[in-house]
């Protein structure tokens, strides 16, 4: 675990990127990774599962580290992490994109069949 932190520390540190930003595409990196692994569409919300799991996992490994909650924390890096797979997996969820250009169309979308 401190290991973990370490690295935690050191990726901050030289990429010169807030806790915020970190956070944030971390997140979406977890994301795309998933989608990838899994093969699931992000409108399946696997993927966005799966960030959900590692956040608390990070966030878990950050209570050991730390030796108690930091409620604040905690939740906004909760929030960062979540907040673009969340939207992108909702807007996918909603309008799943097209599968083929229909060539006798003037290069317009056809619906996935």
């Amino acid at each position: 675990m401190l290991f973990y932190a370490t690295f935690k520390e050191a990726l901050a540190n030289y990429s010169g990127f807030a806790d915020t930003v970190l956070h944030i595409h971390a997140g979406l990196l977890i994301l795309l990774v998933a989608r990838l692994v899994t093969r699931r569409s992000m409108g399946t919300f696997v993927p966005l599962l799966a960030v959900l799991g590692v956040e608390l996992a990070n966030e878990t490994i950050d209570r050991i580290n730390h030796g108690s909650w930091r409620w604040h924390d905690m939740l906004s890096d909760i929030g960062y992490t979540l907040f673009w797979p969340l939207v992108l997996s909702i807007a996918i969820c909603l309008y799943p994109p097209h599968s083929s250009i229909d060539a006798n169309s003037g290069g317009e979308l056809s619906p996935a069949e």
